[in-house]
């Protein structure tokens, strides 16, 4: 990993490696080339080519210095991944460059789902970039989302339910409840989740029978609401700017459906 500072993490070397980027003693290396000492090690990464086609999406920007920017992720639209039509593709158009040495292509630096809306961080640098993820290993960024839930719940709870046989944490606060005809109750919930599982609160939720409202993949068949979307929002980021050294706070706010459920401005400032 301290070999080049141009790749970003270990899934980078793996794609550098099966690229071909990277040759020992100019002979291409594989994962199974085994280093013995004093080889000569070189990455080439070839210059990227302008895409035949650009991706106009414009997005909601929270924030943004230099060094990283904050903005929100509508639902219904891929993080990343290999779709023309994700955030990591549409960030250059929304974002000013960094006038930084080491700047580079906008990079998230964590997920939320397909369908879950809300606040997003990246970084513009590759300095930046590595230190967001080294803030994410380190638990150093608190998260906070909103969910619609079905069904009665405890006021708060904690949900350990083990995820892809690891450890995982979600705490949960009930904020309000209302009654519904469809679906007996419905409550509001503010969601901590102290590890990052991927679909972790969506899993803890149904795991103790409260599926997220329109979660189609872990909610109850008969309840599935279409066409409204899925009810989870990532409502804040709290961090220490790895750089200015800044506490960063900011919200973004509920979509209009959360809004036509409860009243929101009631509950929370």
């Amino acid at each position: 990993m301290g070999l080049f500072s141009a790749a970003l993490t270990k899934s980078a070397l793996k794609k550098a490696i099966k690229k071909r980027y990277i040759t020992i003693n100019g002979i291409a290396a594989t994962t199974a080339t085994f280093i013995q000492g004093g080889e000569r090690i070189s990455l080439y990464i070839p210059e990227e080519t302008t895409a035949s086609k650009t991706l106009i999406f414009p997005l909601k920007v929270l924030f943004e210095d230099d060094y990283l920017a904050i903005i929100h992720k509508p639902g219904g639209i891929l993080v990343s991944g290999n779709s023309f039509k994700t955030i990591a593709n549409a960030l250059t158009q929304n974002l000013s460059p960094s006038t930084l040495p080491d700047a580079t292509k906008p990079q998230p630096v964590h997920r939320l789902d397909y369908a879950t809306t809300g606040i997003l961080l990246a970084g513009k640098t590759s300095s930046s970039i590595r230190a967001l993820n080294k803030m994410f290993e380190d638990k150093k960024v608190a998260k906070t989302y909103y969910a619609v839930t079905i069904g009665t719940m405890d006021v708060e709870g904690e949900i350990s339910t083990t995820i892809d046989d690891k450890p995982s944490y979600s705490m949960y606060t009930v904020i309000t409840s209302a009654p519904s005809k469809r679906f007996g109750t419905l409550n509001l919930v503010q969601l901590d989740p102290k590890t990052g599982r991927r679909h972790q609160l969506r899993k803890h939720l149904s795991s103790i029978g409260n599926p997220i409202l329109g979660d189609k993949e872990y909610g109850t068949a008969s309840l599935i609401l279409n066409g409204k979307g899925m009810y989870l929002h990532a409502y804040s980021l709290q961090f220490v700017h790895p750089f200015t050294k800044k506490e960063i706070i900011l919200r973004d706010d509920f979509p209009e459906r959360f809004k036509k459920l409860f009243p929101i401005d009631t509950f929370i400032k």
